[in-house]
């Protein structure tokens, strides 16, 4: 090399590792030996270690892992990362293809064919063309901190190729570990006499999770893309379809599958995905389907999104794994809301990359229909991720001391009545919280994350506490003291004062997530909210009868009814009193006039990127003047905000008439009103 300063010599071979990076991991085409690279990589240290002050921040060295962590961070992602809808045969696939006809019309024939990797999804945030965060999927609205450990994957570039990129770009993909790092890793674990991991998605997640990110550093994790979250900058627009958006990332130095196909046709479709599954075992690394996506972004953006899964595109799962094993005892667990639910215990048999012991019976009807007995052989199914189920029994194989599975009269667990409602197929406890495992069940969800948020109180310490009859209630968390904290095991001083510190803060909360708190059947999030938002205070929302809690959006019969006999029950109400006797407030929730709410009675639908503000924040903002903020444009809209790139809706706001404001439109409106 020809560079003479220090300074240059880094920048030179930080370039060039960076280069031969590309040429291994995009290009599939590597120019020179692993032998090379390593012996470049440690002139490079060499020199970093001799003059730190002039090591670059997107130095190559950074792959070797640095300081362990204590704990991961919460990250909450720019832009929801959603799970898809899976197809699991052609008929599906048939009907996948006729519902966006029906939605988005004939604007383009295109799919874009994806392998289906099995792996761990993670979002990658470069700014200005450097990576600067990381995160993994988590719930798809938080996901946790992984950005040194990602920093370590070779696969992904510290900073962007070219220029013509985006300012601020959120790459989304998949983390694996391919075959031979898998099994690399493993053949020295049993060397070591350690467990083996039992597949490469489970290597996977466990190596990008690790607090010492020189662990994960060795790991040999790989990385493909797969889509874009949230893009800011017009320097370089994207491309109006998925297939040529894949290929920019590509040119600016990001990984992309190279089994990646368009086609135009169902038919086409479905011969990629049996083109993939005959040749799944030649593949690199595992896959468990194919993703099949509608390559045109203005058609993505017209199907729009139902629930956490977008009407755009589907997994095609490849057929489950399957084996043959004995069922050896039935066995009942008993819910949060009192189901109760039958599990088959097994003699352990590996299918779908792990050991099986237990498989779900679902409920008693399902019993009946399997006519499967204890001491059968039974073929059990797993398919990725899914619990796995007994799929039907040997009846030929049945031997002659097999018994009928007797489904139980009374609790398991505190033995009371077990009731069946009419049209439900589970049947449920009825004791509610005198019942010891509804009791442990409903006590973690009230100090979940998105309840109370306690921190400090796991899933094992509730089920002590409970063991230990310190607490019965939702309410005696409130009247725990130090003393008897430390004779519980693992216990010490320092943890027990933080988990009361923890107590105290989780008191003051609000009525939204109080409501989440209780554990009420098919009352989430969601519905909690807008129930706070209609009512204002729990008083009235108790006082409420069946058919007023109905006025409520996303408040049907069945919710309603949960909901108004949860608030009838004397010992939930006395639990109720108890939280609120023991401090638990949220902030009250105004009343508004109607001059403090102009925009009472319409609905708005806000579209592409703002800049002044986020669209979450904007959302807020109009929410908070009366209007309700949807999600697509028909004829009962009342107003579109159209920012940055808005594609289809704006193109279909003005065929129907309906008013737009533009950003700066939107902001002025809104200073009217501050």
């Amino acid at each position: 090399m020809s560079s003479n300063t220090p300074s240059q010599k880094i920048a030179d071979l930080s370039r060039l590792l960076n280069d031969y990076n590309h040429e291994y991991y995009v290009l599939d085409n590597p120019t020179v030996p692993d032998a090379e690279y390593d012996r470049i990589m440690r002139d490079l240290q060499a020199l970093e270690n001799d003059n730190p002050e002039c090591k670059l921040a997107t130095s190559p060295s950074q792959r070797v892992g640095g300081e362990a962590l204590s704990s991961f961070s919460q990250i909450t992602h720019l832009k929801p990362m959603l799970s898809l809808d899976n197809a699991f045969d052609d008929e599906e696939m048939a009907d996948f293809v006729r519902k966006l006809d029906e939605r988005v019309g004939h604007i383009t024939p295109n799919f874009c064919c994806e392998p289906k990797l099995d792996g761990l999804a993670v979002s990658l945030l470069y700014i200005d063309g450097v990576l600067t965060r990381a995160a993994t999927r988590g719930d798809g609205l938080v996901g946790e901190d992984i950005t040194v450990n990602v920093k370590t994957i070779k696969a992904i570039p510290l900073e962007l190729r070219g220029e013509k990129y985006p300012t601020r770009i959120e790459i989304r993909g998949e983390v694996f570990m391919p075959f031979a790092a898998f099994n690399r890793i493993n053949e020295r674990a049993k060397a070591n006499n350690e467990k083996p991991f039992a597949n490469p998605r489970n290597a996977a997640a466990g190596s990008l999770r690790q607090l010492d990110s020189k662990i994960t550093a060795s790991r040999g994790l790989s990385f493909y893309a797969y889509s874009t979250g949230v893009v800011e900058g017009d320097n370089s627009p994207l491309a109006d379809n998925h297939y040529d958006q894949l290929q920019q990332l590509k040119g600016w130095g990001i990984p992309v599958c190279p089994e990646i196909k368009q086609v135009n046709s169902l038919e086409a479709m479905i011969s990629y995905y049996q083109d993939i599954l005959s040749r799944r075992g030649e593949l690199a690394y595992e896959i468990d389907g194919v993703v099949n996506k509608l390559d045109s972004i203005a058609g993505q953006d017209k199907a729009g999104f139902v629930a956490k899964a977008p009407r755009w595109a589907i997994a095609y799962k490849f057929p489950a794994q399957e084996e043959i094993t004995t069922l050896l005892d039935v066995e009942y667990q008993v819910g949060r809301t009192g189901a109760v639910t039958p599990v088959a215990r097994l003699e352990p048999v590996f299918v779908g990359g792990v050991t099986v012991s237990n498989a779900t019976l679902h409920n008693r009807d399902e019993i009946e229909r399997l006519g499967v007995m204890i001491g059968d052989k039974v073929i059990i199914r797993r398919a990725g991720d899914v619990i796995p189920q007994i799929v039907s029994a040997i009846v030929a194989q049945r031997p002659d001391d097999a018994k009928a599975i007797e489904f139980p009269e009374t609790c398991p667990v505190c033995d009371s009545e077990i009731e069946r409602l009419e049209g439900e197929a589970i049947a449920r406890c009825m004791a509610g919280l005198v019942c010891g495992a509804q009791r442990k069940e409903a006590i973690k969800h009230f100090s979940s994350r998105k309840a109370l948020d306690i921190d400090g109180l796991g899933d094992k310490l509730v089920e002590q506490l409970v063991d230990e009859d310190f607490i019965q209630t939702p309410a005696d968390l409130f009247t725990l003291t130090i003393e008897p904290l430390l004779n519980l095991e693992r216990m010490g001083q320092k943890k027990a004062q933080k988990l009361l510190d923890s107590l105290q803060t989780s008191k003051v909360t609000t009525l939204a997530k109080f409501i989440y708190s209780l554990g009420i059947r098919e009352v989430g999030e969601a519905t909690a909210s807008n129930l706070a938002a209609y009512f204002k205070t729990l008083d009235k929302i108790k006082e409420a009868s069946v058919s007023r809690l109905q006025n409520v959006d996303d408040v049907g019969e069945i919710v309603a009814k949960h909901l108004y006999y949860f608030l009838k029950q004397d010992h939930n109400l006395q639990v109720i009193d108890q939280l609120i006797e023991a401090g638990v407030s949220w902030p009250a929730i105004e009343e508004k006039s109607a001059e403090q709410l102009p925009l009472q009675g319409q609905t708005w639908v806000i579209t592409g990127t703002l800049h002044t503000m986020g669209r979450s924040e904007a959302k807020e903002l109009i929410s908070q003047l009366g209007a309700k903020v949807a999600g697509s444009v028909s004829a009962k809209t009342t107003m579109l905000v159209a920012g940055e790139k808005a594609g289809s809706k704006l193109t279909k706001a003005t065929d129907l008439g309906i008013k737009t404001l533009d950003e700066d439109g939107l902001v002025s409106f809104l200073t009217q009103f501050s």
